[in-house]
């Protein structure tokens, strides 16, 4: 393990990158002996800076849900970051892309919790059905990414490892909500499709299944993965349940028109900047 020291000027690091929209380099190269408590302690130190100035959390999100982004990050288990309240939109939002410095788009589901998921270090994880009677209403959800540690070393070309991802609030950058609101248990999740299109071409398309087999899976697994830190899934939380579709890169001037079908669309165009 680092020491804390470190971690904390790490997260100073990636606080002055957020604001001046300057990449750093990757952590485990300069830290090669980095492990992924480090990168939990970091994000850990950076959100506590966040809240300092006066910024809150509204929730959770989940990343690399899928089989192919684990093997790609050589994992066998999803990550997690928090979600700010300044992060959030409402669908047909002009985006500042000057806010962002490698902006891309996922598609997602976020679920409103109605009521807390808070576990004993030794309870297992909740089962579908406790998310689901758990939640208040799950709604179509972009997420826009980004990144504040370099994706590809400026040297080598390597791209960024696991490490480097978690420390980078697991590169949860925007939410953007919208379409129509779904009581949960209303229809089969697995099954609730997207078609990703970026000014005016679909970009790609998924299904919610992809999400650890249903997307409330991934909230099982955050509410235990947090059980090991003594913390918990509130009432009142919004949790992005992880993406089904790979991510797609923005720009100034991008329009992303996102039809989830009988679930509604979600519209953002990010500004010129």
């Amino acid at each position: 393990m680092l020491e804390p020291a470190v971690h904390l000027e790490l997260a100073r690091e990636l606080d002055r990158a957020e604001q001046t929209r300057v990449q750093l380099e990757q952590f485990s190269k300069r830290f090669p002996a980095i492990e992924i408590a480090d990168s939990y302690a970091i994000q850990q130190a950076w959100t506590r800076l966040k809240l300092a100035c006066g910024r809150g959390i509204r929730g959770h999100k989940i990343g690399l849900t899928s089989r192919v982004m684990q093997i790609q990050s050589q994992i066998d288990e999803p990550d997690f970051g928090a979600l700010f309240d300044d992060m959030f939109f409402d669908s047909g939002a002009t985006v500042p892309a000057g806010r962002f410095i490698l902006p891309r788009v996922e598609v997602e589901l976020g679920f409103v919790l109605s009521k807390s998921l808070m576990l004993g270090p030794d309870e297992p994880p909740p089962t579908i059905e406790r998310v689901l009677a758990a939640t208040e209403y799950v709604i179509p959800a972009l997420e826009i990414i980004d990144a504040r540690i370099e994706q590809f070393d400026r040297v080598s070309k390597a791209p960024r490892r696991v490490f480097d991802t978690i420390a980078d609030n697991a590169a949860s950058a925007g939410v953007v909500t919208g379409g129509r609101r779904i009581a949960p248990g209303s229809i089969d999740l697995r099954w609730c499709g997207a078609l990703l299109g970026k000014n005016g071409s679909i970009e790609e398309s998924g299904l919610a299944a992809a999400v650890l087999g249903h997307p409330a899976n991934g909230i099982a697994w955050l509410a235990k993965k947090l059980a090991a830190y003594g913390e918990g899934l509130a009432a009142g939380e919004f949790v992005l349940s992880g993406s089904f579709t790979r991510p797609v890169a923005a720009a100034g001037g991008d329009a992303f028109e996102v039809d989830y079908g009988p679930l509604g669309r979600v519209d953002i165009r990010f500004d010129r900047g």
